[in-house]
């Protein structure tokens, strides 16, 4: 238990030291949040627009923390040899593993906080559902966490890179997050239903937007993608 806290201590230390990934986790949701709230130019339909990008930003942050800090910090430990350090260790690679999911979700519980207290200061009035968009914040935790390892663990540091930040870009745009997915053309909607991004985004969105929701297929896509990610990813996952 030592080890394990004493690792999961320096998660946390070398995630707050990171600029680059403070940006990516915080600051670019909480931008989209304060800039788009107080400039009426989303199609929102008849929400107020800090009622529509609260429950968004909330699924954003999960994906940046969880695929984006994760994926590309693991990718260049990796490259530069940490992993097989500290995998033959006495800390060992469960402890590791388990260091690396309470850093995750520290992160995201902060995450939260912010993003919840600066929508409330906008003026958001969030429905009850809290219980069910926690629930769909794990589920997509699991599925961005799994993504993130996979990159990491089978991609050089800078494809690792690349390939987050574009992905992140492509769920951004797709997954609801920012533009209703009934605003984006048909076949763009019905692909994104099947990425995470969007059920992700269903689940929150319908859990805490008054009058709303949760649809089926959120829940069914957003579970298979919380046990295959993390399943391929231990699959494929190489150390070294």
């Amino acid at each position: 238990m030592r080890a394990l806290l004493s690792q999961y201590r320096t998660e946390l230390t070398m995630s707050s030291r990171q600029g680059e990934q403070l940006l990516v986790s915080l600051g670019i949701p909480l931008l989209i949040l304060v800039f788009f709230s107080t400039v009426d130019v989303l199609p929102t339909g008849t929400e107020e627009p800090v009622d529509f990008l609260a429950p968004g930003v909330l699924a954003l942050a999960v994906m940046s923390a969880s695929m984006v800090s994760l994926g590309i910090g693991t990718g260049f430990e990796r490259s530069y040899g940490v992993l097989k350090r500290l995998g033959a260790s006495p800390l060992g690679r469960p402890r590791w593993t388990a260091a690396k999911i309470l850093t995750i979700l520290t992160i995201e519980v902060v995450q939260w906080l912010v993003l919840i207290g600066v929508a409330l200061l906008l003026g958001w009035s969030p429905a009850g559902g809290w219980a069910t968009a926690v629930l769909g914040g794990l589920l997509g935790t699991a599925a961005f966490g799994g993504l993130g390892l996979l990159m990491a663990g089978t991609l050089p540091g800078l494809t690792t890179l690349a390939a987050a930040n574009g992905l992140y870009l492509v769920l951004l745009l797709t997954g609801g997050m920012v533009v209703p997915l009934d605003e984006l053309p048909g076949p763009v909607a019905a692909v994104a239903k099947l990425l995470p991004a969007a059920p992700l985004t269903e689940v929150i969105t319908g859990s805490l937007i008054e009058g709303r929701s949760v649809a089926g297929w959120a829940w069914v896509s957003l579970t298979v993608w919380a046990v295959a990610a993390p399943v391929a990813a231990a699959s494929l996952f190489r150390w070294e």
